[in-house]
C-alpha cells in the first residue's frame, strides 16, 4: 500500500470509531441496562486486531485507548496501554491461532472484556471498595452487556475493512 492509501485506510477506520464511541459515550450510558452500560471501545480495539493483525491492533488500540482515557474522567493513562497490549495480542491470536472472522472476534472480545473486568474487580478489591459479590454484581453483567454489543461493531469494521483494501472474508 502506499502512503496515501494507509492514510485513507486508517481515516476512515477513525471515523468509523466515532460512531462506535458516540454510542458508547452519549447513548448507551443515557440507559443503563441491569445498572450497568456497555464498553464498546474495546470491542472496536477487538475487531480490528482481528481484522488487520498484531501491529495494526497495537497502533489502534494506542488510539483507543487515548480517546478513552481523555474523553472519560478519572483515567490514569492504563488504559492505553492495557488497550495496546490487548489489540497486539488480539491481533497475534488471530493470525495465528484463530481465524480472522465473527467467532474469532467473539473470542477476543471476551478475553479483553473479562480480563478488563478482572483488573476492575481485582483493584475495587485491593482498595476496598466493596466485597466481591458486590463486584461481581456489576462486572458480570457488565461484561455480558457489552459482549452483547460485539456483532454490530464487528459489522461495521468487518465493512470498512472490505472497502479500504482487505481481503474478502468468510
Amino acid at each position: 500500500m502506499t502512503r496515501r492509501d494507509l492514510i485513507h485506510k486508517w481515516t476512515v477506520y477513525a471515523l468509523g470509531l466515532l460512531p462506535v464511541w458516540v454510542l458508547d459515550a452519549y447513548i448507551l450510558s443515557r440507559y443503563p441496562l441491569w445498572g450497568t452500560s456497555p464498553m464498546l471501545l474495546p470491542l472496536a480495539v477487538a475487531a480490528v486486531a482481528v481484522l488487520e493483525g498484531a501491529y495494526a491492533g497495537t497502533g489502534f488500540g494506542l488510539a483507543v485507548g487515548l480517546l478513552w482515557e481523555l474523553a472519560y474522567p478519572g483515567g490514569f493513562g492504563g488504559l492505553v496501554f492495557y488497550l495496546a497490549l490487548a489489540g497486539m495480542a488480539m491481533g497475534a491470536v488471530s493470525q495465528y491461532a484463530l481465524s480472522q472472522s465473527f467467532a474469532g472476534c467473539l473470542i477476543c472480545s471476551a478475553g479483553v472484556l473479562g480480563l478488563l473486568d478482572l483488573l476492575r474487580v481485582a483493584r475495587g478489591l485491593l482498595v476496598d471498595l466493596a466485597s466481591l459479590s458486590d463486584l461481581l454484581q456489576v462486572a458480570v453483567p457488565e461484561f455480558l452487556w457489552s459482549l452483547a454489543w460485539t456483532p454490530p461493531v464487528w459489522l461495521l469494521f468487518r465493512t470498512i475493512y472490505r472497502r479500504v483494501g482487505g481481503t474478502k472474508l468468510a
